[in-house]
């Protein structure tokens, strides 16, 4: 007894000097209006065990080894500080009170961590434990009975009146435990009878989560014999509705197992829940601080070399230079910066080599912070299935595009998918948002519902351009054989990119032919001319690096982008009647923002901007037709780059380039002259 009551002292002194003890006063402000009548009033309490710790080391050990235990000691004591304050007057027994101990950290040891990996079957203590995971499916908010008051059936015992039996839930407990009718009194042992309108109801949402190794099955290589299970989060009242499908977490919790004859459930009571971003340590290799030195006197030969070394396993070097680029782009691009805005560059590449671009897509996935290949059979979106917990509500799985949140989803051939999955498509890259439909009367609910979920990722798409569409055929100049894509779902896709090979497909598989067999019988020999060889995790390294850049765009490189914008729009108008919208302009930051971040700086030049005009161009061209501002068909790439010498003609190329950009934007673009300097 008198160690209860020192545990208690304690709990008082951690409260006052936590600042607990005026929380509640302040919550139980909101319980003083006199129409309001419950049998349970419910208050969160913020425990730091570490900070209990140095107040009483015997209490900071109690709260972690027997967090229910010690709820009760919370409880007693507020009960007592709400009484003896007389700060709700409505409160008249200690069963009333429904503390609920938040835990904002637990000590960093292995004791307390949960790997989803592996984490126990055994019948181990209710103990709060950390986790880190990935939410893959969530249902909708329901309701549960947070607590009920219950009167004995004998009038002449005390407890018919009262609140003598109130039952309030507790972690791991199903409904059945809270509100029943198998109850006796602990008095006179007759039947218990709920009163009803007394009642108090919260939300509840159940989670599931899952270790993110689990999504290295979904980028497309070969992978381990390792199977993945998702651990069941409940989600209570103010914690409902903080995860976003797709998103990571690190989880505070209670695991509890929960008894459903015959079988039993493991599950977990989360008590906190914040987000989480797992620490990925990145650098710049020594071999690419060698180039980029070496690289020093120009601002494009740095990326031009770190494309043309690219993907060399897949393909002999100086193919598809400009879609080596792009992916490296794309994968540097995606991320989401500190106020939760997403920048994404997705890509639709068309080719008639689907073999060699779908390998390039596939390895360059491998260098995403997060790849999921998708199967053309799979749920791209979000799916529904019937909650299997007992709440009877929807269950919301998410699709391979949720799945990839802050990365990269590689659709693949678009010729695999029926005119109803494009359509989807077109709609999610336009709005950059998927809704979902949930029919009320097969979920168990009066209404139907229609949730919306952000989509946060780039997509990878591929076309067959020998697949003819049944259409008939462009006499615009420049324009490319979408196969069987329409032009709607090309413009959605923003930028669309053309491999073909300049010197013949015979050339081109004679060459790719000596290239595979020259990797099979000699795989140490240098394959890259120039001298200059990178691994699969000095490209890691490199997009890891330059993701995490923070760039700002330099007066020249916006004032170039917005003259080409507005000379554009004003030349395809008049002559072709395409209106080019505003995410033209986003895309073209994007663009060159992208290429800054490639090179390693964090100011965008006006040569990245040049960069981003002509990839732009390019890809509005294989769509509409050509404009005023002729470019050669792999503008960034217009000359070889395998002798010592390709480098120097690729600069005075693009510096000629440069120059016909700026006089375009002279001649088109009103006003340019005031805002651009002439060079």
């Amino acid at each position: 007894m008198a160690e209860v009551l020192s545990l208690k002292e304690s709990v008082l002194v951690y409260l006052d000097i936590s600042g607990g003890l005026r929380k509640l006063s302040e919550d139980c402000k909101q319980f003083n209006d006199p129409q309001q009548m419950e049998a349970v009033y419910r208050f969160c309490v913020s425990v730091n065990p570490s900070d209990v710790i140095e107040v009483d080391p015997v209490l900071g050990d109690f709260i972690l080894r027997y967090p229910l235990k010690a709820t009760a000691l919370f409880q007693s004591v507020c009960f007592l500080a709400i009484k003896t304050l007389s700060l709700v007057e409505k409160i008249h027994t200690e069963s009333q009170v429904n503390v609920i101990l938040k835990l904002t950290h637990l000590p960093p040891f292995p004791e307390y961590m949960l790997d989803l990996c592996s984490f126990p079957r055994g019948y181990g203590p209710m103990r709060p434990v950390s986790m880190e995971g990935l939410v893959i499916a969530m249902t909708r908010v329901t309701k549960y009975t947070q607590g009920a008051r219950f009167l004995c059936i004998n009038d002449d015992c005390p407890c018919s009146t009262g609140f003598h039996h109130i039952r309030i839930h507790a972690p791991g407990a199903t409904e059945s435990a809270t509100v029943g009718n198998s109850f006796s009194c602990m008095i006179c042992s007759s039947p218990l009878k709920e009163d009803v309108k007394f009642r108090v109801l919260g939300d509840k949402q159940l989670v599931e989560l899952i270790h993110v190794n689990a999504l290295d099955g979904l980028r497309g290589h070969q992978q381990s014999s390792l199977r993945y299970q998702s651990v069941t989060l409940f989600l209570r009242d103010e914690l409902c509705n903080s995860v976003r499908i797709g998103r990571l977490y690190r989880v505070l919790g209670i695991s509890a197992h929960v008894h459903q004859w015959p079988s039993i459930t493991w599950s977990v009571e989360a008590n906190n829940v914040q987000p989480w971003e797992p620490e990925y340590p990145h650098k710049v290799s020594a071999r690419f601080q060698e180039l980029l030195k070496a690289t020093a006197g120009s601002p494009w030969r740095f990326p031009a070399v770190v494309a043309q070394g690219f993907g060399l396993d897949m393909a002999y070097p100086g193919l598809y230079n400009t879609l080596k680029l792009c992916l490296l782009l794309s994968l540097v691009q995606t991320r989401a910066d500190a106020k939760d805005t997403f920048h994404s560059l997705d890509l639709l590449v068309v080719t008639t080599d689907t073999l060699i671009t779908d390998r390039l897509m596939t390895y360059s996935l491998r260098l995403a912070c997060r790849g999921v290949r998708h199967q053309a059979s799979a749920e791209m979106f979000a799916s529904l299935s019937r909650d299997e917990h007992g709440a009877g509500t929807a269950n919301i799985h998410a699709g391979s595009a949720l799945l990839a949140t802050g990365g990269i989803c590689m659709l693949g051939d678009l010729g695999c998918y029926k005119k109803e999955r494009l359509d989807s498509l077109q709609s999610v890259l336009e709005s950059c948002t998927v809704s979902v439909f949930i029919p009320g009367k097969k979920y168990g609910e009066d209404a139907d519902q229609q949730l919306s979920f952000p989509v946060q990722c780039s997509f990878w798409a591929l076309t067959d351009a020998s697949r003819r569409a049944a259409r008939a055929e462009s006499t615009l100049l420049g324009t490319a054989d979408l196969g069987p894509v329409p032009v709607q779902l090309a413009d959605a896709f923003g930028l669309v990119i053309q491999c073909k090979d300049m010197m013949g497909e015979e050339h081109a598989l004679l060459t790719q032919a000596v290239h595979t067999l020259q990797q099979a019988v000699q795989p140490g020999k240098p394959l890259h001319s120039s001298g200059w060889e990178f691994s699969t995790q000095d490209y890691q390294e490199l997009v890891a690096h330059a993701r995490s850049l923070q760039v700002e765009l330099s007066p020249e490189a916006e004032k170039l982008i917005h003259g080409y914008y507005m000379a554009s729009r004003r030349v395809r108008t008049q002559s072709q009647g395409v209106k080019m919208s505003v995410a033209s302009v986003k895309l073209l930051i994007s663009l060159a923002e992208a290429h800054c971040k490639l090179c390693l700086r964090t100011r965008v030049l006006e040569e990245d901007a040049v960069i981003a005009v002509l990839l732009c161009e390019n890809s509005i061209t294989l769509k509409h037709g050509a404009s005023a501002l002729v470019i050669p068909p792999d503008a960034v790439f217009p000359c070889d780059l395998g002798d010592a010498d390709g480098l120097h003609r690729r600069d005075a190329t693009l510096d000629e380039l440069h120059q016909n950009i700026l006089r375009f934007i002279y001649t088109h673009a009103p006003g340019a002259g005031t805002y651009i300097m002439e060079e």
